[in-house]
């Protein structure tokens, strides 16, 4: 896992407070789509457990795996006392339990390309589903938004995470469904967006922009000045997009 992965466990306390959390209606989509009882589940990359929560609370026994310790502290204070947690990047999860479920939170892009669909699929009963989702939070006002492409612009061309497999933006399918459809291990990709409105204040915006990755690998002068460039540009409460795209695949039996 890279750098700018492990990056996130110097922000431990700003990820937790300034990452939203994830809706009902996610959880819903997935067993909806698993069609029957899922008792089991393994999540890769669980950060403090914004994800976690959503599924251990409503039933499921949940193995939360997260290689940065400081992460994994936090996630302990949030979820219930069921859930299992593993210090462990996803490529260095051995052989062994298989599970119902398998799912990443704003977190498959962190882990390696080579072998990642024939390790996901050891990690699956047979006709087990695998979810990922997730999305980036943008401004929707397009003038605040170019106000702060434009403050940035000295220190960032771009905060985005790009497609892993370079698929453009526009594409009907998006990644990682792009390589589900691919690989000999999984059928019956999905693509869905759960459409999300939130609205924060400037502090906790310039607060969430402080856990994303491209701002983290600033030095810290630079950092400071574009928080300061940002927060001059933004008005006292911002309206953001934070749709949800939800990618859903069965392991082959």
């Amino acid at each position: 896992m890279s750098g700018r992965a492990l990056s996130f466990g110097t922000m431990v306390a700003a990820y937790e407070r300034f990452r939203p959390g994830y809706p009902v209606e996610l959880f819903d989509m997935v067993m909806t789509y698993a069609g029957q009882p899922v008792r089991t589940a393994l999540e890769i990359g669980a950060g403090t457990g914004k994800a976690t929560r959503l599924f251990a609370q409503r039933g499921l026994t949940v193995t939360a795996t997260e290689p940065d310790g400081a992460m994994l502290a936090e996630l302990h204070t949030h979820v219930p006392a069921s859930v299992r947690t593993v210090q462990a990047a996803f490529e260095d999860l051995g052989p062994g339990e298989s599970y119902g479920l398998v799912y990443a939170a704003a977190a498959l892009h962190w882990t390696k390309p080579e072998g990642r669909w024939l390790r996901m699929a050891a990690l699956l009963e047979p006709g087990g589903v695998f979810a990922s989702f997730g999305g980036p939070i943008q401004l929707a006002d397009p003038a605040v938004e170019e106000a702060v492409r434009a403050a940035r612009a000295p220190f960032l061309e771009s905060d985005d995470v790009p497609s892993p497999d370079g698929t453009p933006a526009g594409h009907d399918m998006q990644w990682p469904g792009t390589e589900l459809q691919r690989s000999d291990w999984f059928v019956d990709v999905q693509q869905s967006v759960i459409e999300r409105r939130l609205t924060m204040s400037a502090h906790d915006y310039l607060g969430h922009l402080s856990t994303i990755s491209a701002y983290l690998e600033l030095a810290t002068s630079a950092r400071e000045q574009v928080y300061s460039r940002i927060r001059q540009v933004l008005p006292e409460a911002v309206e953001l997009s934070a749709d949800i795209t939800v990618h859903l695949a069965r392991r082959s039996v």
